[in-house]
């Protein structure tokens, strides 16, 4: 068996944990489900994720089998004792090996001949570069196909390690396929099932998880692994491989971003002497705009009369009062990306004539000051472009004060480039742009011709029928 490390050797606590010496653990109070229908399980890797999957699979009543190039490892499992420090696990391994429903070996062919489901838990360091290092995973990969290469009957490998989008399709299934002379759907079965577990709650994050997240190109396989977790009550996504690699690298690197956004608020506090903390509870009791899926959908620039003037008013605050405030100060300038990112598109069109379709900075209002679209439509006229703009919320003639100094300031001749009607605004374009979600420009669709491309910055249609003619800005 060629040395393959697990995805840890390392115990730590979550970040501010502070235990006395002899002071007792936290007891689990995740609910514990029974699966009707138990597996057989194999886990290679018995680090962190390893150990606390193991366990808790077999606690559900499945039977697992850990391997790990570690013998101390192995021989922990063997023994009912957890090689990581996690509350609830030692009393939970020691339950299960006693009654038989786990234990640990070193031999890849004896895991595989014996189980019917492998999970892979192997670790992926960075590099010095930044990248991931999937050696390790890939290694354990081809000891896994060649052993199913000499195994009677089917098997599904489920891989757990976190890896870049693209890993399983282009890296991983090729490996498997290669060594065990299968193909996927024939006698091999592949899935992608990231772990949500933090460290210090991880037994019970795994009973009580956020969500299951399952990625295959086979329906099979994936009601194969939805059923390892029978029981265990949690939203379940079927996705693309693709798409299940992706959201763990969105969900901690959104995590990481909470943290250093909760610090530079509080940095600022600190300066101004409020209490930080009693500003966060407010903060977060705020579940319809700040703790909740509202404004973190993907689409075109923010802009308005709040959110960029209060951006750049706190950052200008930071610097006043010698506080650093990269993330703060940076938000801005990423929101700008947004909008070379719209030219950037156009211009790769190739064509000259552009329709915009709502250019408010949101629809069924009126409002323009630093409205992105606004800014858009600026950048293209002034880089030759023969604009056409229609939005039913705007009527020029009702414009008034900062709303109407800032349009005119901005387009001096807006009034010669807006159109009455949609239809009219379209007819003569190559490129449409919508730039708002105004439920009207849903009837785009039946006034477009072949010839016409659709840039869209506000997700108008989940399941648009324009095929290659419609690009949505980021997705």
């Amino acid at each position: 068996m060629k040395a393959w490390l697990s995805d840890s050797d390392l115990i730590e606590l979550a970040p501010g944990t502070m235990l006395e010496q002899g002071a007792r653990l936290p007891k689990i109070k995740a609910q514990i489900p029974v699966n009707t229908a138990p597996r057989r399980i194999s886990i290679f890797g018995l680090g962190y994720v390893g150990a606390v999957s193991a366990a808790c699979f077999a606690k559900v009543g499945h039977t697992v089998i850990g391997l790990d190039v570690n013998d101390i490892k192995r021989q922990c499992f063997r023994e009912g004792k957890p090689p990581v420090v996690e509350p609830g696990l030692g009393e939970m391994m020691q339950e299960l090996v006693q009654i038989g429903r786990l234990t640990a070996v070193d031999d890849v062919q004896q895991a595989i001949d014996d189980t019917d489901v492998s999970l892979i838990c192997v670790g992926t360091p960075s590099r010095d570069n930044g990248s991931i290092n999937i050696d390790i995973v890939c290694g354990v990969v081809a000891e896994i196909g060649r052993a199913i290469r000499n195994k009677k009957g089917s098997h599904l490998v489920v891989v757990r390690s976190t890896m870049i989008p693209g890993t399983m399709r282009n890296t991983i299934i090729p490996i498997l396929e290669r060594e065990s002379g299968r193909r996927c759907g024939e006698g091999l079965s592949v899935a992608y099932n990231p772990e949500f577990l933090r460290e210090s709650t991880a037994v019970s994050d795994f009973f009580s998880p956020p969500k299951t997240v399952i990625g295959t190109d086979e329906p099979a396989a994936g009601d194969q692994v939805a059923g390892l977790y029978e029981g265990i009550v949690a939203p379940v996504f079927t996705v693309a491989f693709e798409t299940s690699e992706m959201i763990k690298y969105a969900d901690n690197t959104w995590h990481a971003l909470k943290v250093c956004f909760g610090n530079e608020i509080g940095n600022i506090c600190q300066a101004l002497n409020i209490d930080s903390h009693e500003l966060m509870d407010v903060f977060c009791s705020d579940t319809k705009l700040n703790i909740s899926p509202t404004y973190l959908k993907p689409g075109f620039a923010f802009g308005g009369s709040c959110l960029p003037k209060d951006s750049r008013a706190l950052t200008y605050l930071a610097r006043q009062l010698d506080v650093e405030a990269p993330i703060l100060s940076n938000i801005l300038p990423s929101n700008r990306i947004q909008i070379e990112r719209a030219i950037s598109k156009v211009i790769g069109f190739g064509h000259r004539n552009i329709a915009v379709l709502g250019f408010s900075f949101k629809p069924g209002t009126d409002d323009l000051r630093e409205s992105p679209q606004v800014e858009l439509i600026e950048r293209l006229i002034g880089k030759g472009y023969n604009l056409k703009l229609y939005d039913a919320s705007v009527n020029l003639s009702a414009l008034t004060g900062v709303n109407r100094r800032h349009i005119e300031q901005a387009i001096p001749h807006i009034g010669s480039i807006m159109m009455s009607s949609m239809r009219e605004t379209v007819e003569s374009a190559e490129v449409i742009i919508i730039g708002n979600a105004s439920p009207e420009f849903r009837n785009i669709e039946a006034l477009i011709r072949e010839d016409q491309i659709v840039l869209d910055l506000a997700r108008l249609w989940d399941t648009p029928k324009l095929g290659a003619r419609y690009v949505g800005i980021n997705w």
